[in-house]
């Protein structure tokens, strides 16, 4: 039987993020597979376009992938009822705007975060959707990344007891692009182009942090500029005006407290890009992007303070490995096919455009936190 077929509009796409993950990692992965596997017995095949300004990326690209369509015109795809879903990673300045054309033209919804550039914005889009009774959703791909669902099943097996801390570290040294290139792009740190760490990463710890431990109620939070100055990738030196650090503290429902550095200006000395180390009355883990890794009560070391001594312990030794137990999939294809069933099928899907506006919100908040150097809460967005 010949697989169903679902259009699907790919704006912004030619971005490292939306080749690699979003077309490259998914639906060109279920592509290969045959289709998505539905509960019926039928296959579902994603039939992409390729949208965006530069033809000659899209033509490149789709040639590369083995697809024939692309286009320069969204207007015309999202005339085109072939086309069932509109996806969007463009530029974050243009994302409210466009994604409240695609749900004008009926399509369902399904985009990168942030999601606007402001809550009041970002609420306007989801009602929109809302009262449109589209289907939607925003990527949060962390939530199935292997390290962070062994951290979940930790967490659902009581393994920690009473969770009383959580410690994130984020980051990585990018290259001021002088000497060496950059492994972000330029707009990451122009303010005007909607760059900066606070805006990027607090959209991401919101999900996580409301997803794995608690609804955020409060956020304390510095933001920094720490490389002033900065080379594009035409070799061009330019003022880097936003944040490329932020270090952030949150106050989480049942009196959990974490604390997340985010930063583009650090050295890499841990286990992974990103690590979350969670601290409990009968045990702690450490979860990377892969791994986890986990220290129960009864295996605790004891250390005593004496600086004027080697220290005896090696502190990574008494650490045990989570096993894999399950096959894991690309974190964002895994997303991407719970989006495609919640379409098709009709299942449950929580990581709406409503989840989008709460990491918008959280972001904002941080913002206003640093100018105001306070604490500031976090009220519930009514939907």
């Amino acid at each position: 039987m010949a697989p169903e077929r679902i259009g699907i509009i790919m704006n912004g796409v030619t971005g490292r993020m939306g080749v690699n993950q979003h077309l490259g990692r998914s639906i060109m992965a279920i592509r290969a597979e045959g289709g998505l596997a539905l509960a019926d017995g039928r296959r579902l095949m994603p039939e992409p376009v390729l949208v965006g300004r530069n033809a000659a990326k899209l033509q490149a690209l789709a040639t590369e992938h083995g697809l024939e369509r692309w286009s320069t015109d969204l207007e015309a795809e999202l005339r085109d009822p072939a086309n069932a879903i509109y996806f969007d990673s463009a530029s974050t300045n243009l994302r409210a705007e466009n994604v409240k054309r695609a749900i004008a033209a009926g399509k369902h919804v399904y985009c990168e975060k942030p999601t606007a550039i402001s809550t009041e914005e970002a609420l306007d889009v989801y009602r929109a959707a809302k009262a449109a009774g589209i289907k939607h959703g925003v990527v949060q791909d962390k939530l199935w990344l292997p390290g962070f669902l062994k951290l979940k099943r930790l967490i659902d097996s009581g393994f920690f007891g009473r969770i009383v801390s959580v410690k994130g570290d984020f980051g990585y040294w990018v290259f001021e692009g002088d000497w060496q290139p950059a492994q972000r792009p330029s707009w990451n740190y122009r303010k005007a182009d909607g760059g900066g760490i606070i805006v990027d990463m607090l959209c991401h710890w919101r999900y996580v942090l409301d997803n794995l431990f608690g609804s955020v109620r409060a956020v304390s939070c510095l933001g920094a500029t720490h490389i002033p100055q900065r080379w594009d990738e035409a070799g061009r030196a330019y003022d880097a005006d936003t944040d490329d650090a932020a270090y952030a503290t949150f106050e989480i429902e049942g009196g959990i407290i974490a604390h997340i550095n985010s930063s583009w200006c650090t050295r890499v000395r841990r286990d992974d890009l990103v690590t979350f180390q969670v601290d409990g009355t009968l045990g702690s883990a450490v979860a990377g992007l892969r791994r986890c890794v986990v220290q129960p009560r009864q295996t605790t070391p004891k250390p005593v303070w004496n600086p004027d001594l080697e220290q005896p312990i090696d502190y990574y030794a008494d650490w045990m490995e989570v096993p894999d137990n399950q096959p894991f999939e690309n974190a964002f294809k895994a997303e991407w096919e719970l989006f495609l069933r919640h379409v098709v099928e009709d299942t449950p899907f929580r990581w709406s455009l409503l989840e989008g506006a709460k990491g918008v919100q959280l972001a904002e908040l941080g913002l206003e936190s640093w100018c105001q150097r306070r604490w500031v809460g976090v009220p519930e967005l009514a939907g």
